[in-house]
């Protein structure tokens, strides 16, 4: 009898809300990380319960990537804050060629936060974790009092591993190297205001995030030395990532403004919005920069694959000391591509 009346009944999900007791380090809080977490993240490392993973790797060189998600609103076409913070931690480490091997996640919750949208969103985590082949293997919970918080914020980290010989940076990238584009821009800004107040478009778009990992597997396999740079256009969309580019590379980008793959509805709303779909953020798309004799071949390549199947070639990279980002204009001008000023969209990733 007495082992019943200490052990605490099962948290309520449908009802239920996070108080600041889940946050305490005490039984609620386990109580909390093993009927939620625990539960929808199930695998040996996690499950042995310790403050960290311990795991054997093969040898070669590694990569991590960290990051924080704080996206409003939590859930939106074509995703939510889980699936956004796998996706996107496994990309920044499928950037440098990796090959994603485990991911940690910690969370800051809100006091009064529903049990059954905390759950929903491990769910997604985890099903995204495991459609990728990756595992997350430790975490942290705290809970911070009402209205010191948002809902949930997520920061993950990410570890992989590069394959012999391979080496991607901005700072490999020549005059004359060609620039890839693997798809569509502005789906993920586009689908996240759509579920903003007082904003609503008769088509629904769904966000494009994506866990890249195994389409540059592929790229990798067929341009080898010859693949000079990726990187994932999120915050500041596609002009923020060629700019930095620039700035790491010292070189300049000439783009073809009608080579650029943009859906109607999303080129619609940001001209309702008085937005530039260059400067949409998106969460599964890659700009890949390669040598000229290898673009047609990784560009066919990268067709071939589901998350590729829209890719174009945009641009060049250019001799240009000032590292400007130029355009061509559909209209045949040209303008400056440059850096988003001020904040377009607030909590976007």
């Amino acid at each position: 009898m007495n082992e019943l009346r200490l052990r605490p009944r099962k948290l309520d999900i449908r009802n239920g809300r996070v108080d600041l007791s889940h946050g305490a380090g005490g039984r609620a809080t386990a109580q909390l990380v093993e009927e939620i977490f625990l539960r929808a993240f199930d695998n040996p490392l996690l499950n042995r319960g310790n403050d960290q993973a311990a795991f054997d790797v093969p040898a070669g060189r590694m990569v991590m990537s960290t990051d924080g998600y704080v996206i409003s609103p939590l859930f939106f076409p074509g995703g939510d804050i889980g699936s956004l913070a796998v996706h996107g931690t496994i990309n920044d480490v499928a950037m440098a060629g990796a090959r994603p091997l485990h991911l940690a996640a910690s969370y800051i919750i809100e006091e009064g936060f529903p049990l059954a949208d905390l759950q929903r969103i491990a769910n997604s985590m985890a099903s995204a974790a495991r459609e990728a082949g990756v595992a997350i293997v430790t975490g942290d919970t705290k809970v911070v009092e009402r209205g010191k918080g948002d809902g949930v914020f997520i920061s993950t980290t990410g570890i992989g591993l590069v394959p012999a010989g391979l080496d991607l940076s901005a700072e490999f990238a020549r005059p004359g190297d060609r620039v890839i584009l693997s798809g569509s821009i502005g789906d993920h800004g586009v689908a996240v205001m759509s579920k903003r107040s007082n904003l609503g478009f008769e088509t629904e778009l769904l966000s494009d995030s994506a866990a890249l990992h195994e389409l540059v597997a592929e790229m990798v396999r067929a341009a080898g030395p010859s693949l000079r740079v990726l990187r994932d256009p999120t915050r500041g969309g596609l002009a923020a990532a060629l700019n930095e580019l620039a700035q790491q590379s010292g070189c300049g980008f000439l783009i073809d403004e009608s080579a650029i793959p943009v859906r109607g509805e999303v080129a619609a709303a940001c001209e309702l919005l008085g937005l530039d779909p260059l400067n949409v953020a998106n969460e599964g798309k890659l700009i890949a920069i390669v040598a000229p004799e290898a673009a047609e071949l990784l560009l066919s390549i990268m067709r071939r694959h589901p998350l590729g199947h829209e890719s174009a070639l945009i641009g060049q990279v250019t001799h240009d000391p000032q590292c400007f980002v130029q355009m061509t204009t559909s209209f045949g001008g040209g303008r400056i591509v440059d850096w988003l000023g001020g904040e377009q969209l607030p909590r976007i990733c």
